[in-house]
C-alpha cells in the first residue's frame, strides 16, 4: 500500500496556535488535488444495548461513574444539536468474536463471557467499533464516531473489570485494521487516565505508534514518559505526563511538539482516537482544565493527519468522561468536528 506524507515543516503554527487545519486554506488536505473525491461524511456507531451494562459497585459498595447516563446525554446533545441527524448510522461487525479471540487469552475471554449481561455487551462495544472500521474502509463514511461501553483501553488479561473496561476495543481494533490489509496504524489516546492496555498491547511493535496524554499519577499509575517501547518498537511509544490542573496549552503544546514529529515520520495507514473526555474540566475522576475548544482542535489535528497519510480514514472510540453534561459537551464538540470533512 501506497500512502502519501506531504506535511508542511516549518510554516505550521501548530495545533496550539492557529491549528495545523488553519496552516492552509481548506487544511492539509487542501495539499492533495484528490481530496473532494474521497469518502465524505461521518458515521456512528450506538446500539441502547449498552445502557443494559452496569459496572458493580466499588469495594466499599459505593456506586462508580461509568453510568448509562453518560452514553444517554450524549446522544440527547448529538440529536438537540442536529448533529445526530448529519451523521450515517453505521451496523457492527456481525462477529467480533475472533478479533477479540486473537487479542486476549482463552482464559480472559471465557472469564469475561461468564458475565451476566455485560460480557455480550462487552462484545457488542467491540463489534461496533469493527463495524465503524468496515465502513470506513469501505469508504462509506470518511470517518466515524463509535458511543460505546464499556470503555477498554484498561483492558488486560485478568480475567476481570479493570478500570470499567472488560475488552481492549483499540488494540482489538488496531489489529483488525492491519488484518484488512492496512500496515501502520496510529492510536491517539487523549483520556485523562493512561491507556495500559492499548501500551501493552504494542510495546515492541513498530507498526503501532501510541500517543497518550494522562496524569501518570492518578490510576492506573502507568505512563512513565520515559517508556518509550522495547527492541523495534522504541519509539513507537509516546507517554506524556500533564500535571494535575493543566490547560489547554499545555495539553495542545504536547501534540505540536511530541506527537506532530511522530505521525510525520510514521506517516499512518489508519487513525484511531481513544476519545476519554474525563480529560475535560470538572470531571470526576480527573483534575485537567483542558476546555471543549481543546477537544476540537485536537480533533481538527487528528482529521489533518489522517487526510495527509491515509485518505482521511479515522474511527473514534468512546473511552471515558464522567461529569455526564460535561462528556456530551466534549463529545458534541468532537463530533462536529469530525462533520466538518
Amino acid at each position: 500500500m501506497t500512502t502519501r506524507r506531504e506535511f508542511i515543516t516549518g510554516t505550521s503554527l501548530g495545533v496550539a496556535g492557529l491549528g495545523l487545519a488553519a496552516a492552509l486554506p481548506g487544511g492539509l488536505a487542501a495539499l492533495h488535488p484528490d481530496a473532494r473525491r474521497r469518502a465524505e461524511g461521518t458515521g456512528l456507531i450506538y446500539d441502547p444495548r449498552c445502557l443494559e451494562h452496569v459496572v458493580p459497585p466499588s469495594s466499599s459498595g459505593a456506586p462508580r461513574p461509568e453510568i448509562a447516563e453518560r452514553v444517554v446525554r450524549i446522544m440527547e446533545v448529538l440529536g438537540e444539536r442536529g448533529i445526530r441527524a448529519d451523521m450515517t448510522p453505521l451496523a457492527a461487525n456481525a462477529d467480533p468474536m475472533p478479533s477479540i479471540a486473537a487479542h486476549h487469552t482463552p482464559e480472559h475471554v471465557a472469564s469475561i463471557r461468564r458475565i451476566p449481561v455485560t460480557g455480550p455487551l462487552a462484545e457488542l462495544a467491540v463489534a461496533g467499533a469493527l463495524g465503524a472500521v468496515d465502513a470506513v474502509s469501505r469508504g462509506e463514511v470518511r470517518n466515524a464516531f463509535c458511543a460505546v461501553r464499556p470503555p477498554g483501553h484498561h483492558a488486560n488479561n485478568t480475567g476481570a473489570e479493570e478500570g470499567f473496561c472488560y475488552y481492549s476495543n483499540a488494540a482489538i481494533t488496531a489489529r483488525y485494521i492491519q488484518s484488512l490489509g492496512y500496515e501502520k496504524v496510529l492510536i491517539i489516546d487523549w483520556d485523562y487516565h493512561h491507556g495500559n492496555a492499548t501500551q501493552n498491547a504494542f510495546y515492541d511493535d513498530p507498526s503501532v505508534l501510541f500517543y497518550s496524554t494522562h496524569n501518570w499519577m492518578d490510576y492506573p499509575e502507568t505512563g512513565d514518559p520515559g517508556l518509550m517501547g522495547e527492541g523495534d518498537g522504541h519509539g513507537a511509544n509516546i507517554n506524556v505526563h500533564l500535571e494535575c490542573g493543566s490547560p489547554d496549552a499545555a495539553m495542545l503544546s504536547a501534540w505540536d511538539e511530541k506527537l506532530e514529529p511522530a505521525v510525520v515520520d510514521f506517516d499512518p495507514d489508519f487513525v484511531i482516537v481513544s476519545a476519554g473526555f474525563d480529560s475535560r474540566r470538572d470531571d470526576l475522576l480527573g483534575c485537567f482544565d483542558v476546555t471543549d475548544d481543546a477537544f476540537r482542535r485536537m480533533t481538527r489535528s487528528a482529521m489533518d493527519f489522517a487526510d495527509s497519510c491515509c485518505d482521511g480514514r479515522l474511527v473514534s472510540l468512546l473511552e471515558g468522561g464522567y461529569n455526564v453534561e460535561g462528556l456530551a459537551l466534549a463529545t458534541a464538540a468532537h463530533v462536529e468536528t469530525l462533520l466538518e470533512g
